[in-house]
């Protein structure tokens, strides 16, 4: 499991002020001293003139951090780079990348993604950015490379191509979780796992609606409130059958929820912003899901009349 980073410094959907940044770092320190070790940004993370705010609290957080680390490499940022429309060479998605590692004071990256496929809109602009991803791995300004939201299709595409240009392709980035194993996550998933990249899922939990803290009568501030007047009312089978696998386990039901995405052999990446998320979270590690309870619960997530609505960003 890593730790997502998205409602660092977002401040229309997740509320951020600079006043969390203390909490945060606590949030941090205690996922690393509980041998988390993957934190998850982008490049656009941060609204406004907090653009970027994701990258540069992550390495202040680093530079910080009191425990033992032993190598720079000891923490994997994986970092995602936008597909802006004036990002139309190679070398604009490279500098790209070292203006996070500037951000992040840092000199090499975890693993550098690209945020988003441009083939449905923009795609002679697709093979640049690949280029780009060759060229940061060529650099060694990353570790590693991946994607992000990009389907079956295209991701054995990028797969082809990368691997042509002596480059492998370590990780795809989706959304992934039982409000979101429609046919084409899965048919992704099964792709992944027959190229050795690793799915790593984020949202598994639902934006917050497989918390089981929100109901139609008590939901979320902000924009995210519109998502679930309209999903949440249709997921009574699927909550109360979290609840109830959690109630035997001994754990909550966001425990419950993350725990089944490792079982499905994806990595996931859930959002923390308070010190409670980090603990809650800590949680789904160390025990399994039996195949009975993964089965119970994917029968109810298919009976769900609604699911989350699929990134519009993501390709076939």
């Amino acid at each position: 499991m890593g730790f997502g980073t998205w409602a660092w410094g977002n401040q229309l959907l997740w509320g951020y002020q600079e006043s969390m940044d203390s909490e945060l770092q606590e949030c941090f320190n205690l996922a690393l001293k509980n041998g988390i070790n993957l934190f998850d940004t982008a490049d656009s993370y941060g609204t406004g003139k907090l653009n970027g705010q994701s990258e540069r609290l992550l390495g202040k957080f680093i530079r910080e951090f009191e425990g033992p680390i032993k190598s720079p490499d000891d923490v994997v940022i994986a970092t995602k780079f936008a597909a802006y429309p004036w990002r139309l060479t190679s070398g604009q998605f490279v500098n790209a990348c070292k203006s996070s590692l500037e951000r992040l004071q840092i000199d090499r990256l975890g693993i550098g993604q690209l945020h988003w496929s441009t083939a449905n809109y923009a795609p002679l602009q697709e093979r640049v950015l690949w280029d780009g991803l060759v060229e940061m791995y060529a650099k060694g300004l990353v570790r590693a490379v991946g994607v992000s939201n990009y389907g079956p299709k295209q991701l054995l595409k990028i797969h082809g191509y990368l691997a042509s240009r002596g480059v492998p392709l370590s990780s795809a980035q989706v959304q992934f979780s039982l409000l979101s194993m429609g046919d084409e996550q899965m048919e992704l998933k099964s792709v992944c796992d027959s190229l050795g990249v690793r799915l790593i899922a984020y949202s598994p939990l639902g934006l917050g609606m497989l918390t089981g803290k929100y109901d139609a009568s008590n939901l979320p501030n902000g924009p995210r409130s519109v998502l679930f007047r309209q999903i949440l009312p249709g997921l009574e089978s699927l909550l109360s059958c979290l609840g109830s696998i959690a109630e035997r386990k001994g754990k909550t039901m966001s425990q419950v929820a993350i725990n089944w995405c490792i079982c499905k052999g994806a990595v996931p990446i859930p959002g923390v912003k308070t010190v409670k998320h980090v603990e809650d979270n800590l949680g789904a590690l160390g025990w399994r899901l039996s195949p009975s309870e993964i089965s119970e619960l994917e029968a109810a997530a298919m009976d769900s009349p609604k699911k989350m609505l699929q990134n519009i960003f993501q390709t076939a």
